[in-house]
């Protein structure tokens, strides 16, 4: 049996001074309560807790013995580049179905085309938007519209805007993520794809909550979206 009171520097009744290892778990625990208040797992695409309650990053196949271990794997080099990688293949995949650039908004002004990719597709520039705020007269909802004018497109009759939307993990513009917001993406080549920072909410998708438009004699594009709120919990007794 180990004696801890009479250890060097303990007080009668005390116990014993923590071992290093003792205070390493300490400190882990306070470091894994920090990032937990600031992100939220629950929402993190990659995480996948297995039957061995034990935790896999579904990107890089890696295991962690808990959270804290998760969470400074994904600022580590090989997560990063994990969502790297994946951020061009799908957005090799979007302009083969004709959305160009819709996984890239920021990383250039320029695209790879013409013939036999000897030629560079110049962009023209970010679009003019507009962004405003209200409230559905009905359901009090929150509502956002965008407005983005595409002035210089010529084919507006044959392309048209897309919009996705991005989760905050999938973005390397801010780090660390922060799992309250997600990026609505908007892409018309050649102009360069913008992207809209919003509340990580449930979007309600019911008739007439979200909508899109396309005038093509003015060309403006417009996306109304209203957030679904949610009912307050109720009460047990």
């Amino acid at each position: 049996m180990v004696d801890r009171q009479n250890r060097v520097g303990s007080k009668f009744g005390g116990g014993g001074v923590s071992s290093v290892q003792q205070s390493e778990r300490e400190r882990k625990e306070r470091l894994r309560e920090l990032a937990l208040e600031t992100i939220d797992l629950a929402k993190d695409p990659y995480l996948m807790r297995n039957h061995l309650g034990t935790y896999e990053c579904k990107l890089c196949l890696t295991l962690h013995t808990n959270e804290a271990n998760y969470l400074s794997h994904t600022q580590g080099k090989k997560h990063q580049a994990g969502l790297a990688r994946r951020a061009m293949m799908e957005a090799k995949l979007a302009r083969q179905r004709g959305e160009t650039d819709v996984m890239l908004p920021m990383k250039s002004n320029t695209a790879q085309g013409g013939l036999g990719g000897s030629m560079a597709k110049v962009k023209i520039g970010r679009p003019g938007y507009e962004v405003s705020k209200s409230r559905d007269p009905v359901t009090n909802e929150r509502c956002l519209i965008f407005e983005l004018h595409y002035p210089e497109l010529d084919d507006a009759r044959t392309r048209q805007p897309r919009h996705r939307f991005m989760s905050a993990y999938e973005q390397r513009v801010e780090t660390p993520p922060d799992g309250n917001y997600q990026y609505l993406l908007v892409a018309c080549d050649p102009y360069e794809t913008v992207g809209f920072k919003i509340p990580n909410e449930k979007i309600n998708k019911g008739e007439g909550k979200f909508v899109t438009n396309w005038d093509v004699q003015s060309k403006v594009f417009t996306l109304t979206l209203h957030f679904l709120d949610e009912p307050p919990p109720q009460l047990t007794k």
